[in-house]
């Protein structure tokens, strides 16, 4: 095989893994990289302007599809800036190739222009992170970081000085990866001790995370066997919400229902592939009963660090449920089910009372209202994504999940501005599918330059700015530690003008009454829109009965029911699980 530089044959043996794109920002060190993504057909370099939007987008292309992305950044500055994007990958396990572009070798140590040393600032954001001496060292080094993003479902950075891209190599870099994983075995000792816990519990709850979204049928047969509510964090909502007949709802920060009551109450509580962060949430953490707190997940480091365990079940929560289903004995008593449930629907129900009366004449908008709109009007397979703040709140209580759509945001390491970039990468995985940034007007100015990348490769994003001139969440905060609120307020900004100054359709809705015929004909209208949806800046408050005191700092097991705002659909689908109950 001839010679070829090393950039050519790394960004060749990228296309022949699967790879179609690379996003970054072109540049100095980078460039022989990006030159031969100019010479090899299947693979595009997607322009960003700003890394950290196409570490972004590289992570909400690999969450999409499984499979691995890739984002680029030349020496220094370059490259630093992806280091947002690869911290929300690389928590989320997201497998993503973070390319890392280096000043020439020759230089290193010597205090060179731009230097820095990424092998070390980007080790604590991912599971590989090494440097290439030399041509034939990156073969093996581009076969190991590659492999280890996909094993270790996170990220991986190739630190790349510019001079060594240059080299001239042999080929190929590697023949063969494992990209179809095996699922993990439960032992069988785990699986019977699980299955007598079950079943000398009188009651029981499990609670679902992401690591169901390979489980849902067997989580709905243990809990019509053994009569469990369902409920869920954050990540499972999309996996375990829809079509569930067990559902209590949510829990933490931005919980409502029975959830955290279902949770406490229980004898045992089943914790299903989560890695749930705030244990003051979970059961024992209030001082108060502590049921037996059982937890099963494919990889074992997690077992344990959030709340103390009777029992850890190392291994994938289908295969688990699978084995301990056929060792369980006698059926329970579903009287602990009905009466979460009844709870759970007597909860959403004094909740959305509270929050949607006459909604629709109240200006300035409320955002309950054009979140549970936009829920209504969005197609069956959208995409959301949601910023982090009181976005993350209205998609976690108006966004229907049915199977078939998809809903993330920064959920583990709560950046700020990820909607957007996150929704440049799902347009570009995905172009024939509705995609819809749900942003703050706090998160799309932190890169609001994004707008000239979605103009610039004709995305059909459709983002909608909840713009209430305010850092919402920071308010909030602010607010329930007793706190005045300060630097959370800034002047209207009409974003809808800003999206037309840069060649997108722009729309500024003001009017509830217009609300839903304005925002229908945004979403139908092609090529890249932004929907401005100027809203309530107090639509901030506790639900009734909830005191200041009880929900001091989010961390108080008081805040059981909601920060704020209804809940959608989900109040209907409670109400027919009732009527599904015998009477």
């Amino acid at each position: 095989m001839a010679r070829t530089s090393f950039a050519q044959l790394l960004v060749t043996q990228l296309r022949d893994l699967g790879v179609e794109r690379i996003y970054g920002v072109v540049g100095d060190s980078l460039n022989p990289v990006v030159d031969a993504v100019r010479t090899t057909e299947g693979i595009e370099w997607v322009h960003v302007r700003n890394e950290e939007a196409g570490a972004f987008a590289a992570g909400a292309e690999a969450r999409l599809t499984g499979k691995l992305a890739v984002c680029a950044g030349s020496c220094g500055p370059g490259n630093t800036h992806l280091i947002q994007g690869l911290y929300d990958a690389h928590r989320d396990g997201a497998p993503v190739l973070a390319i890392a572009s280096h000043i020439p070798s020759s230089t290193i140590g010597t205090g060179f222009f731009q230097e820095t040393h990424p092998e070390i600032l980007f080790r604590e954001c991912s599971h590989f992170c090494e440097m290439v001496n030399s041509g034939s060292h990156g073969a093996r080094m581009l076969h190991i970081a590659v492999q280890t993003a996909i094993a270790e479902r996170g990220v991986s950075v190739l630190v790349l000085p510019g001079d060594v891209a240059d080299e001239e190599v042999d080929g190929p870099l590697t023949r063969d990866l494992a990209t179809d994983l095996g699922r993990v075995q439960p032992a069988p000792g785990p699986v019977g001790r699980l299955a007598e816990l079950i079943d000398e519990a009188g009651a029981v709850t499990l609670f679902a995370g992401a690591g169901v979204r390979d489980a849902r049928e067997e989580v709905l047969a243990l809990a019509e066997r053994i009569k469990a509510p369902i409920g869920h964090a954050f990540g499972g909502k999309e996996f375990m919400q829809y079509d569930n007949p067990f559902d209590v709802g949510m829990s933490g920060l931005l919980g409502y229902g029975a959830c955290y009551d279902a949770m406490h109450e229980a004898d045992l509580v089943i914790l299903l592939g989560t890695d749930f962060p705030y244990s003051e949430f979970l059961p024992g953490a209030d001082g108060g009963k502590r049921p037996h707190v059982v937890q099963i997940d494919a990889d074992a480091s997690r077992l344990g660090r959030r709340v103390p365990l009777d029992l850890a079940v190392h291994g994938d929560v289908a295969l688990t449920l699978q084995a301990v289903l056929p060792l369980l004995g006698a059926a329970k008593s579903p009287r602990f089910l009905h009466r979460q449930l009844k709870a759970h629907h007597k909860a959403l129900t004094g909740v959305v009372a509270a929050y949607t009366k006459k909604v629709e004449r109240m200006t300035p908008i409320h955002p309950e209202f054009v979140a549970a709109t936009l829920d209504d009007l969005a197609d069956e397979d959208a995409v959301f994504t949601v910023d982090t703040g009181m976005c993350n709140v209205w998609g976690a209580r108006y966004i229907t999940p049915n199977g078939k759509r998809r809903l993330f945001g920064s959920w583990h390491h709560g950046s700020m501005a990820n909607a957007l970039p996150q929704a440049i990468g799902a347009s570009k995985t995905f172009p024939e599918r509705q995609v819809i940034s749900m942003s703050g007007d706090g998160g799309l100015g932190m890169l609001m330059g994004e707008l000239l990348t979605v103009k610039l490769h004709d995305l059909a994003t459709k983002i909608v700015v909840f713009n209430n001139s305010s850092l919402g969440m920071v308010k909030l905060e602010m607010l329930v530690e007793g706190l005045p609120d300060h630097g959370t307020d800034h002047e209207d900004v009409d974003y809808a003008a800003i999206a037309r100054a840069v060649g997108i359709g722009g729309v500024r809705i003001t009017d509830p009454k217009t609300l839903p015929q304005q925002l229908a004909e945004a979403l139908a209208t092609p090529g890249p829109v932004l929907i401005d949806v100027v809203t309530d800046p107090d639509a901030l408050s506790m639900p009734p009965k909830i005191s200041a005191q009880q929900i001091r700092g989010f961390a108080t097991a008081s805040t059981k029911i909601v920060l704020g705002g209804g809940v959608g659909r989900m109040v209907d689908m409670a109400a027919a699980n009732l009527r599904n109950m015998p009477r």
